[in-house]
């Protein structure tokens, strides 16, 4: 199978990477906004909307340049980059909110490595839109002056996200959304999963290929999706809009802990089991420092996970109110919620355009406050009573 099978919607970003790591001519840092050709460099830029596949593309990419003579990517090469322990591949992403100073320059001073068994060295940083200004500063003299044979990967959301030096010095390739069928054919062929519930959990996920392959795998994930749309629904009080905030948030943290738990105890025990202590044993003095910082790395990832969580559900609300507008304006374009259709036809009925985008603008604020650390049940709460006022004119039910 080749590397790239598994990439979806991305012929383009694709056909360049392919042809890069084909053996194209190696030229030096571009600094333009498109690759054309076969060209190779040294420093890439992958930007793309969550779940476009950004680190998918780039360790795709990563395991064709470490394969021996071919582009579509040698199978010894691929579960080593898989399992991140190729010997010429270095990766650096984090779970906090800011990826340190310290990273950066440890995986700087890694780069400048000769590569020990393939053609090149390669650096990915995933997200790295999370480095600060001082940070990317120290990013920019690796890139300015990179080896030889080091090719560096960087995943953003936007080229935006970065300084205009970094810019300046990389190759960039934008993805696109993938539409729902193509995410469905992937989720359908990878997870086994029958075309009806595939196609539905890409519509859910919004072409999100991460969160498509948990609706579709996983039943507690479609309930708590399904619990806080209905909830929504289901506000007619100020005092309701309060309960469901309270509720919602509930649910986020249902579904972070969902999410880190059984990789937490994975962690742990691969910990245990690399410092030569049995299941259960006890931990010599000596060595608790150690497992103290991964227990303080796996509360930092729970906090992010639980905002993650938060904004997952601000998303799927802001799916419902734009099927709301979407039936309210008599358009064509396909509705996200498509099983709610009867719901939606009664708020569009009960509502005005204007009220359902103050309903969308309140989302956004509320997903900017929590971004802003306001305490994520006041910016709730606020969201809710703010889209109940908009909908009835006073914040009760008439």
């Amino acid at each position: 199978m080749a590397v790239w099978d598994d990439l979806t919607g991305q012929d383009d970003a694709i056909a360049i990477f392919k042809a890069a790591a084909a053996g194209g001519s190696r030229s030096g840092a571009a600094g333009s906004t498109a690759v054309s050709g076969s060209a190779m460099t040294h420093s890439w830029l992958i930007t793309g909307p969550p779940g476009s596949g950004r680190s998918n593309l780039a360790f795709a990419f990563a395991t064709a340049l470490l394969s021996p003579g071919t582009p579509e990517g040698d199978l010894a090469a691929q579960r080593q980059v898989e399992a991140r322990t190729h010997p010429d591949l270095a990766v650096l992403s984090t779970e906090r909110v800011i990826i340190s100073i310290e990273e950066v320059r440890s995986l700087v001073a890694s780069s400048q490595f000769s590569p020990s068994v393939g053609r090149y060295r390669v650096m990915i940083i995933e997200d790295a839109d999370r480095m600060s200004e001082r940070t990317s500063n120290v990013l920019l003299k690796a890139l300015e002056e990179p080896p030889e044979r080091t090719v560096w990967i960087l995943c953003a959301p936007s080229d935006a996200d970065l300084i205009p030096t970094i810019r300046s010095r990389v190759r960039t390739v934008r993805l696109r959304v993938p539409s729902v069928a193509d995410v469905a054919r992937l989720i359908e062929r990878r997870d086994g999963v029958d075309s009806v519930a595939a196609e539905r959990a890409a519509r859910h996920a919004q072409s999100h290929i991460g969160m498509a392959h948990r609706l579709a795998t996983n039943e507690e994930a479609r309930r708590r999706r399904d619990d806080t749309l209905r909830l929504a629904l289901d506000i007619r009080t100020v005092s309701s809009a309060v309960q469901a905030a309270a509720t919602m948030l509930e649910i986020a943290g249902a579904d972070a802990k969902a999410i880190t738990e059984e990789r937490d105890a994975e962690e742990r025990e691969h910990a245990l089991r690399s410092l030569g202590i049995e299941p259960g044993g006890t931990i010599p003095p000596a060595l608790r420092s150690q497992m103290r910082q991964l227990e303080e790395d796996q509360k930092r990832r729970a906090t992010r996970s639980l905002r993650d969580g938060i904004d997952r559900i601000l998303v799927d609300l802001l799916s419902l109110y734009r099927d709301v507008m979407m039936v309210q304006l008599g358009s064509s374009s396909e509705l996200v919620n498509l099983e709610l259709r009867d719901r939606l036809d009664l708020l569009s009925t009960h509502t005005s355009p204007a009220a359902t985008l103050a309903a969308m603008d309140a989302i956004a604020t509320a997903r900017e406050r929590i971004e802003s650390n306001v305490a994520p049940a006041l910016a709730l709460e606020a969201m809710l009573t703010s889209i109940l006022r908009g909908a009835t004119g006073k914040g009760t039910t008439q």
